[in-house]
């Protein structure tokens, strides 16, 4: 197990540091100048259609407010919790630095697929809604071979970290808090893994519409009560995160990394690994929602790497530097690590601390293998026939039991390797679809314009 772990910690280290930090930066950068750095200018529209905008008429199988908690739904959570904590402890609080960066360059990269997955969707056999890179690749660019590969690692990729990890961390917490043996919860998380996802996608967009903004709102809350309390250590813990972003020695924290070099790696994989952005998985969900254009669906998405990063992710770290938890170790000698970490960073503050953040990573992991269930499955159904998805289904639920007795060491590493594979397919399409996106979305911008100014007329008729 020990040498099978150190495999995947290399390929991991070299996918990342070697090739993914500079094709997702250099697409991010050159969407950015583009699009004339659209993130700035329409963030606030963005959040407006994420939580106000409905078009019910318009085609597609779910809600815009659906479709978007279905993608926050494989955001906001494990990634955003456990997967912070483990960057901080291999690559110091300054990991969180290079996070916003890639969170920042991430928000006009998800805006870009997210367009293009409407605009390429098309009604599968079951007359739903299907998009995503796969098919945008394949229409737009002709390449059918590049869609596929996406597929094949998009389907592995929701084994990985979409199913492996969530489980896992889930029977951490449960062990951690109640001391409930990991086999036990691995058994509970398949059974209702599988009540849920044997509903499709209908299902799961109003399971993810009620879970994930009960979840966000008390893990947020209760996020900001502690770092108030401790407001004597916001200063110092915001100190740690940009000396440490560009030291050249390991700081507090990045007890494993060796400065600035693990900071930047586990800030972009960890950052990735919860907005998703550039992975081109979020798109799926978007090519589902209802929207009269492709644009505004894209904003909506665009909204989900702001919430997920600059919001929950922040918290999860700035909890961990002003309660000075890092370093602490267990009773077997090892670091204090994941959800744990975080777990013991909210107890030694709140009462319930524990309860919290347990009961906020079991329904966030949750309602994550919910959402890359239906990622998955969409890109098992573009390789194979609809009709054999039960054998998906069947294999996904097994695995969200495997992975509840999994290690930890081994999940992260593994679920990175992924991740990074299914990105690669995508940045490529993404940058060579430049064009479409940047014609599109200048369309777009002139009709958000019109609208505006009609209904300033339109109010200016009402006042006396």
């Amino acid at each position: 197990m020990q040498n099978l772990i150190e495999i995947f910690e290399k390929i991991d280290f070299y996918l990342w540091n070697w090739f993914l930090i500079y094709l997702l930066l250099i697409v991010g950068i050159f969407l950015t100048i583009r699009l004339k750095g659209m993130q700035i200018k329409y963030l606030f529209i963005s959040l407006k259609f994420a939580f106000f905008r409905k078009d019910k008429n318009a085609k597609g199988d779910i809600s815009q407010f659906e479709s978007l908690m279905t993608a926050l739904a494989a955001t906001i959570g494990i990634g955003s919790i456990a997967g912070m904590a483990t960057a901080v402890i291999a690559g110091g609080f300054g990991a969180i630095f290079w996070m916003w960066v890639v969170a920042f360059i991430g928000m006009v990269t998800k805006y870009a697929e997210a367009l293009l997955a409407v605009k390429y969707r098309t009604v599968d056999k079951n007359n739903q809604m299907a998009g995503g890179p796969m098919y945008y690749i394949h229409k737009a660019l002709n390449l059918k071979w590049l869609g596929s590969l996406f597929a094949v690692f998009g389907m592995l990729a929701a084994f990985a970290g979409g199913n492996l990890i969530q489980s896992q961390s889930i029977s951490d917490a449960l062990f951690e808090l109640v001391k409930l043996p990991h086999f036990v919860s691995g058994i509970v998380i398949a059974i209702c893994t599988a009540i849920v996802i044997l509903g499709g996608i209908k299902s799961l967009g109003k399971v993810n519409a009620y879970l994930v903004p009960i979840m966000a709102l008390i893990y947020i809350i209760s996020g900001l009560t502690i770092i108030i309390m401790n407001y004597s250590n916001i200063l110092n813990g915001l100190s740690l995160i940009f000396k440490s972003a560009f030291s050249l020695k390991a700081a507090k924290g990045g007890l494993i990394g060796a400065g600035i070099q693990a900071a930047v790696q586990m800030g972009i994989a960890r950052g990735i690994s919860s907005n998703e952005a550039g992975l081109g998985s979020a798109p799926i969900a978007a090519a589902a929602a209802k929207t009269d254009v492709p644009g505004r669906q894209a904003l909506i998405s665009m909204s989900g790497v702001f919430l997920s990063s600059f919001i929950v992710c922040t918290i999860t770290v700035l909890v961990i530097a002003v309660t000075n938890v890092v370093g602490i170790t267990t009773h077997t000698g090892d670091l204090l690590n994941g959800a744990p970490l975080v777990m013991r960073a909210f107890s030694n503050v709140l009462p319930f601390g524990g309860y919290i953040v347990a009961i906020g990573l079991v329904l966030f992991g949750f309602s994550t293998i919910l959402g890359w269930s239906y990622y998955g499955e969409k890109c098992f159904e573009f390789l194979f026939n609809a009709k054999h998805l039960i054998f998906f289904r069947v294999a996904f639920i097994f695995v969200s039991f495997l992975g509840a007795i999994s290690s930890l060491k081994l999940v992260w590493p593994l679920a990175d390797i992924m991740n990074g594979l299914m990105a690669f397919p995508n940045l490529i399409g993404l940058f060579l679809l430049t064009n479409v996106v940047v014609t599109e979305s200048k369309e777009f911008f002139d009709l958000l314009k019109k609208e505006k100014l009609l209904k300033k007329k339109q109010n200016q008729k009402i006042l006396p």
